[in-house]
């Protein structure tokens, strides 16, 4: 016997059994986020390696440890590792600074990192996001805030919690930067190796450490002084001040979290989370914020941009199992032939339709539409020659003979 080829650590099958749920997420993603006005993108699964380079930043996980690279031709390509970046190089490519503002994308697909898969995490992830373009000001943060929220309350999730950040503009956020080394630097050899790497490279990546013994050195008060002091300029607390209006006004709960810079180097001025009391210590169900320097780095013009991405297997984690769709119907009959052209009559007509391609017995194609059909729609001898249907109603028992034509009126009742 052959050896059996099994799926690869990290990834998994979407069994039919489990696609109901995604077509949820997927159905509410489409109706919800046309209501605000945004179209879907659907970009390349891979891209040029430096797209992810350049956007991402050089400096994170991401590009330093998690990519699915490959040479081709070459050339270096990677499978893409979120799509933010993928988005932008579009927006440019395809003239879309062009279009009048703000320009409103979403889009659904697969994502690939190789990390340690845990619960919710896989290599081969699936996310759903929005991107918005032209709108610097905090209208369109307040937007997509609001967007996440009534998404995932679109799903039945209600015990969210959402996290907002400033990181100030690159100027001020400079100047942060340097105090947060400063302060640090007699902790450093204290530091996990992740942090000692980012301690020159990128230190806003501290904070967003993990270990506990990094955890427990940001907690002291000499540091907290400094992670908590008001560093951002002027423009950017009025407009971070603006944007927690909006929240207010739209009822938006929030809390504000110092510690929150998130995992991508493209982020400025808002950054937030959204998360769910459901997942334990690996919470956060929505990321994203502001990036208005990324277009420019990829070659395109000043742009400011906001959006997110959600984990459609962390959503999926959160929600009630989906009963599978019935069909409308399931042909019982000893006659394949006269079956299968009802079962086409039927499908023309819109439903959804069965019946039993093996010709098994009478009664174990009952069996069968029991468990698959809202209706049972036999076709005995005695129907057959009248041209009559006997449907019967599978919740109820309930059944009636009537003429073939009307079956479908019937069931649509």
């Amino acid at each position: 016997m052959a050896k059996i080829i099994k799926v690869q650590k990290g990834t998994k099958d979407i069994l039919p059994q489990e696609v109901e749920q995604w077509h949820k997420l997927e159905k509410n993603a489409l109706d919800i986020f046309t209501r605000y006005g945004y179209r879907e993108i659907r970009t390349p699964i891979f891209e040029a390696t430096e797209l992810f380079a350049r956007g991402v930043g050089d400096t994170t996980d991401i590009v330093n440890k998690e990519m699915y690279t490959f040479e081709k031709s070459d050339r270096s390509l990677t499978l893409r590792p979120e799509n933010t970046a993928g988005v932008v190089r579009s927006f440019i490519e395809n003239g879309m600074a062009r279009l009048s503002a703000p320009v409103k994308l979403w889009y659904k697909g697969p994502m690939f990192r190789y990390e340690r898969p845990q619960a919710g995490r896989q290599r081969q992830f699936h996310q759903v996001g929005v991107e918005m373009f032209g709108i610097k000001e905090p209208t369109a943060d307040a937007e997509v805030i609001l967007l996440a929220v009534d998404y995932l309350e679109s799903l039945g999730l209600n015990d969210l919690e959402v996290e907002i950040n400033s990181l100030g503009c690159p100027k001020c956020r400079e100047e942060y930067k340097n105090k947060i080394k400063e302060v640090l630097k007699p902790e450093f050899d204290n530091l996990c190796e992740d942090c000692q790497n980012r301690y020159e490279k990128n230190p806003l990546r501290l904070l967003d450490c993990k270990v506990d013994s990094c955890k427990e050195i940001f907690a002291k008060p000499e540091i907290q002084k400094v992670i908590q002091s008001d560093f951002i300029c002027d423009e950017c607390a009025q407009h971070y001040k603006e944007l927690k209006s909006y929240l207010d006004d739209l009822h938006i709960k929030y809390s504000e979290n110092k510690l929150l810079v998130r995992g991508l180097d493209y982020y400025n001025r808002t950054v937030f989370e959204v998360k769910s009391n459901n997942l334990g210590s690996q919470n956060a169900v929505c990321g994203g914020g502001r990036y208005d320097s990324l277009v420019r780095n990829l070659g395109g013009e000043d742009t400011p941009a906001v959006g997110w991405a959600m984990g459609m297997e962390r959503l999926n984690s959160l929600l009630p199992d989906v009963e599978p769709e019935k069909l409308d119907g399931y042909i019982v009959s000893n006659s394949s032939a006269e079956a299968f052209k009802f079962a086409q009559e039927l499908r023309n007509q819109g439903l959804k339709i069965e019946f039993d391609l093996a010709n098994k017995k009478f009664t174990k194609q009952l069996e069968k539409a029991s468990k698959v059909a809202k209706f049972a729609l036999i076709l005995g001898e005695d129907e057959i020659k009248a041209n009559k249907v006997s449907i019967k109603n599978l919740s109820t028992s309930e059944q009636v003979t009537v003429d073939r034509i009307d079956v479908t009126a019937k069931i649509k009742g």
